[in-house]
């Protein structure tokens, strides 16, 4: 018989205790475990396997109804002045981009009202107004035509009963300068008298149809906000006021 010794009882138990505690925190094996290089083979053997009939590869987003989501298309920024896709809303892309305080809608409203004050400046010889809205090769043009009229000794007037239409009919950005081309439909009254108060035709104080194609520009890149008209074009096949 070995001798009963009181310490070896005590340091059993606790070894004993610490046994069943380790088991009950890190748990028993069952022979089911997989090691971590097993895991990791499984997971890549899963991916390589094609996906179930009907599965897709497409990642919903939170609060997307039920089928496939569908972007929304860009509403159309340039309705009522260029189609969509037409190379005038391709342009004006361009100059917006550029000049992001463009407005179609202004930039239509501003050139009505400039081409009230031009062609009524130009009837009356006024020069001052025209330097400022026109291009300096435009002007030339307008203020030749004034002065073969002053030297015949005739006087004009005209006056806009009415802008029927104003649409834009092309754009283009070159370089740093916007062009934008309006078509004015409209209706006028000239009266153009000679040295003696006489009309000189007999179209005098009839109302006519004017069909011109204006063209105005500006540098996007100055301060200065005001655009030019820098070439006019007039329908040769309807009554028109003409600056010659």
């Amino acid at each position: 018989m070995f001798p009963f010794d009181t310490s070896t009882l005590i340091f059993a138990a606790l070894a004993i205790f610490f046994v069943w505690k380790l088991r009950t925190i890190l748990g028993q094996k069952t022979g089911s475990e997989e090691t971590r290089a097993e895991q990791t083979r499984r997971s890549e053997a899963e991916a390589r396997q094609p996906p179930a009939p009907g599965a897709t590869n497409v990642i919903r987003l939170p609060g997307a109804a039920g089928g496939d989501a569908v972007a929304s298309e860009p509403p159309d920024r340039w309705q009522g002045f260029a189609e969509r896709g037409s190379k005038i809303a391709a342009s004006l892309d361009a100059i917006a981009s550029k000049d992001t305080a463009f407005d179609p809608r202004g930039f239509v409203q501003g050139a009505r009202a400039a081409y009230e004050m031009i062609v009524t400046a130009f009837a009356a010889g006024d020069r001052k107004t025209l330097k400022s809205l026109l291009a300096p090769d435009v002007y030339e043009s307008f203020e030749h035509a004034i002065a073969a009229r002053e030297a015949r000794a005739e006087t004009m007037t005209t006056t806009l009963v009415s802008i029927d239409k104003a649409n834009l009919i092309d754009a283009q950005l070159r370089g740093s300068t916007a062009q934008v081309s309006v078509r004015f439909l409209s209706k006028l009254i000239n009266v153009t008298k000679d040295k003696a108060g006489a009309p000189v035709d007999d179209m005098q104080g009839k109302v006519t149809d004017s069909v011109d194609m204006w063209t105005f520009a500006r540098d996007v890149t100055s301060r200065d906000p005001n655009w030019r008209l820098i070439a006019t074009e007039s329908d040769q096949s309807a009554p028109k006021t003409s600056v010659n």
